[in-house]
């Protein structure tokens, strides 16, 4: 006869990461953004407020049209200097990188990573179905990085 447990039903434990893991995880949602007819003046104004380095270009309807950076306003700065005029009241659209790469709001910030390491970005807008839903850079993912590397670091 053989023994009998009486432990009963042993409960199986299913390891599980839990850690987030997605770009919408760790974005920046809360964006500062320009339109294309805004003065490029006013873009480097903001960019001092704010102490950023670049943003989304919105149209009148909201969606995204571009993205203008501190390196897009170098431009301006390099002509006016080398026309020998003042940095003149030009809008963004003149200046700004109208073909825009973007990064999908479900993907792993894994896979995020391979994408700026394929990419010369600081800064990638985040969509969802077409829509402008955030933001992710590099340093989101670096620190994302080290949320989830298990190290406590100080």
């Amino acid at each position: 006869m053989g023994i009998k447990s009486f432990q009963g039903v042993r409960k199986v434990f299913k390891k599980e990461f839990e850690a987030p893991i997605l770009v919408a995880d760790y974005m920046t949602t809360k964006l500062i953004t320009f339109s294309p007819e805004e003065s490029i003046l006013a873009v480097m104004e903001k960019f001092a407020k704010h102490r950023i380095s670049g943003g989304p270009v919105l149209d009148k309807n909201g969606f995204l049209v571009g993205i203008i950076s501190e390196a897009d306003c170098m431009k301006q700065i390099s002509e006016s200097r080398y026309f020998n005029q003042p940095i003149l009241d030009k809008s963004v659209e003149r200046f700004m990188t109208k073909t825009v790469e973007t990064i999908p709001h479900d993907i792993s910030i894994f896979d995020a990573a391979g994408i700026f390491a394929q990419h010369n970005r600081r800064r990638l807008p985040v969509m969802r179905n077409d829509i402008l839903v955030g933001q992710i850079s590099r340093k989101d993912i670096v620190i994302a990085a080290l949320k989830l590397s298990g190290h406590n670091y100080k």
